[in-house]
């Protein structure tokens, strides 16, 4: 029986395992995936080994520091500098993104989307931003602090913090942030928010399961809205490939855990 886990501060919410465990099941592999609360990134690779883990999945805040505790990056992983998914091969850690191509199919149903605003610059925004400008898009990214901007901003983003956007005009807004997981805060100034949602044309928000604060607001102002159900399932497709060694259907790997999202 080989095991997973996803790592992450908060992780009581995670749908992951109900997923993953639904595909295991589905597809008749020896696995079981659970959840691990952890508090100290630094502490990310010795944890996975503690609990002689085959591969796992990671989320806010420790994404950076995954990156850090791989011992192998594929390309992409290793240009965005953030790691979502580990795969022990061979006693070394193989870091891997699917944030950004799962975020990427999750938007497909938003039709007429040129720009697009993230909110926030860590692990996800990182990964994210550099797929939707190589597909197209003209991406701008705000952050409450400008020193987390500058890696974005050498890669040729528009960036801003709070205090330097005074409005704008974003076909999409996505809350890339945590605000509004445990909590009843938004992902940038009420005010500010106010200015740049009346000109979208909708908005997203990465957090899953509920309607946050962001999404909230942003349906005041009768905007086609959507959680980060879809950029999940998609994400976690992706990381069961690489969990699996590319073994299984990926059409069935979707609607497994699909189901399972659906039903917990």
């Amino acid at each position: 029986m080989k095991k997973f886990a996803i790592f992450g501060n908060p992780v009581e919410h995670s749908k992951s395992p109900n997923m993953h465990n639904s595909a295991f099941k589905t597809v008749g592999f020896e696995g079981e995936y659970f959840k691990i609360l952890l508090e100290d990134g630094n502490k990310l690779k010795e944890e996975f080994f503690t609990n002689g883990l085959s591969g796992a999945n990671i989320t806010v805040p420790h994404k950076e520091a995954a990156y850090r505790a791989s011992d192998y990056l594929d390309e992409f992983a290793k240009s965005v500098g953030a790691v979502n998914s580990l795969v022990l091969k061979e006693g070394k850690l193989y870091g891997y993104n699917t944030d950004a191509p799962g975020f990427l199919k999750s938007i497909e149903k938003f039709k007429d989307i040129k720009t697009i605003l993230l909110l926030g610059a860590g692990g996800t925004a990182q990964a994210t931003a550099p797929i939707l400008k190589n597909t197209g898009y003209i991406v701008t990214i705000l952050n409450r602090s400008a020193p987390r901007l500058e890696k974005l901003k050498k890669q040729g983003f528009q960036t801003y913090t709070f205090e330097s956007l005074k409005d704008g005009n974003f076909d999409l807004i996505v809350n890339m942030t945590s605000a509004g997981l445990k909590d009843k805060n938004l992902p940038a100034p009420k005010e500010l928010l106010k200015k740049i949602l009346p000109n979208a044309k909708a908005a997203v928000d990465i957090i899953y399961g509920k309607e946050t604060p962001f999404l909230k607001l942003a349906k005041e102002y009768n905007l086609p809205t959507s959680d980060g159900s879809e950029m999940l399932i998609q994400q976690g497709v992706l990381a069961f490939d690489y969990f699996t060694n590319h073994q299984f259907d990926l059409k069935t790997v979707e609607d497994a855990m699909r189901s399972a999202l659906v039903n917990s």
